[in-house]
């Protein structure tokens, strides 16, 4: 959306699920990661996060 990078599944379900989970453009996660104040690291976790929890949006 902002950058115009290619992106991960990852990248879309963190987007999702972070800002709108009913959005059709989004953030790669660098774009993310400064649009909230956050870091990619951190971001990485809570999908690691989600994952473990078995949130749909990361398989």
């Amino acid at each position: 959306m902002k950058c115009g990078r290619t992106l991960t599944d990852d990248e879309i379900g963190i987007h999702k699920k972070m800002i709108n989970r009913g959005a059709t453009e989004f953030f790669c996660l660098t774009c993310l990661a400064e649009s909230i104040g956050s870091t990619e690291e951190r971001l990485k976790e809570r999908i690691e996060h989600f994952r473990r929890q078995g949130c749909q949006l990361f398989k």
